[in-house]
């Protein structure tokens, strides 16, 4: 596929030196689901370790990082769907990111409508979901901007919502040829921009350099997002993820 779109030459010479700080979300619920199960601080801890070993060995290049960065890096032997610039298997770890927290909310977001656009009989949940936005710093020699020329060019092959066999093939190309990390627009949050890191060298601190509180609420109008500090707080219409085929045929009232 990618030998006619592009050659390992013009990636090559399409590379550029990256620095930037970007963010990343998970779920706030780790901590709260292990109190749950134990009696004491101790045995939280234990349960806690006991989970960690049962886990896929971390690589040896990520084991200086905080788990919040080094993570994605982890389940190479276990990944069971490909994503944008990763494909199912065997493949290597990619650290999804955004360029600002929003982003990367409006993104977690875009999931949990899917979730529910797969399970059309499951009601709105009751209360909001907390998700913990952490900050990360890196550093690229070699990175490749989707969004500037000459890749921009290829724009029509970045941005599809289900389709990622031409990004997944460029993220086989760019790591042959020592690319490390990957700039490009968020196809649910557009025109906002996104980075995957395709190796956890790039970081250049070893734990998240900023962290923010975020809920998200589901409901028949659509989307509400919450951040704590600072204190903001968006509307997403029902339509803001209609570009996915998945989404837009969605029962909202339920």
């Amino acid at each position: 596929m990618s030998s006619d779109i592009w050659t390992p030459g013009e990636l090559s010479s399409s590379a550029i030196p990256l620095r930037a700080m970007a963010w990343r979300a998970v779920e706030a619920q780790h901590r709260v689901s292990t109190a749950k199960l134990t009696d004491s601080l101790p045995e939280q801890e234990r349960l806690e370790q006991l989970i960690e070993e049962s886990k896929p060995t971390i690589p040896e290049e990520c084991r200086h990082l905080s788990f919040l960065l080094s993570t994605p890096f982890r389940y190479g032997a276990v990944y069971p769907k490909g994503s944008r610039f990763r494909r199912a298997g065997l493949t290597a770890g990619v650290f999804y990111a955004a360029e600002l927290s929003k982003t990367t909310i409006t993104e977690l977001a875009f999931y949990r409508v899917l979730f529910f656009a797969e399970s059309p009989h499951t009601p709105w949940p009751k209360n909001p979901g907390e998700y913990t936005a952490f900050a990360v710093e890196f550093e690229a020699s070699r990175a490749l901007d989707l969004t500037r020329p000459p890749l921009d060019r290829h724009a029509s092959l970045w941005k599809p919502p289900i389709d990622y066999s031409h990004c997944q093939a460029l993220a086989d190309d760019a790591r042959a040829i020592g690319v490390q990390a990957i700039r490009y627009q968020s196809a649910r949050a557009p025109p906002e921009t996104n980075y995957a890191l395709l190796t956890c060298r790039v970081f250049t601190k070893s734990e998240e350099v900023a962290r923010e509180t975020w809920r998200i609420h589901l409901s028949s109008s659509g989307v509400r997002m919450f951040c704590e500090m600072p204190r903001a707080s968006y509307d997403l219409p029902r339509t803001i993820f209609d570009s996915d085929p998945r989404t837009k045929a969605m029962n909202w009232n339920r």
